[in-house]
């Protein structure tokens, strides 16, 4: 079992084994979550890709398709003749 303590400001250390076994770094979001038995669990913040969908979308820009992605990769890095 592992402890920490909390600080003035609120902010508690994450023991090493237990930032081993969650596999967080430094930047990582973490989720608390208060179980209907009143017990406190924590985990990584994960999204599953179907979460992300739309994210980055703006409403001035239309859709680009992978195929026309991959070309303008391929125009954009041709080597100079």
């Amino acid at each position: 079992m592992s402890e920490t303590r909390l600080s003035s400001k609120g902010q508690i250390t994450l023991p090493r084994d237990i930032r081993e076994y969650l596999k967080v770094k430094l930047g990582d979001k973490l989720r608390f979550r208060i179980t209907d038995n009143g017990q406190v669990t924590v985990e990584t913040t994960q999204y599953h890709i179907g979460e992300l969908y739309g994210l980055l979308r703006r409403e001035e820009q239309n859709p680009v398709s992978v195929s026309a992605m991959d070309e303008a990769v391929r125009n954009r890095f041709k080597a100079p003749r």
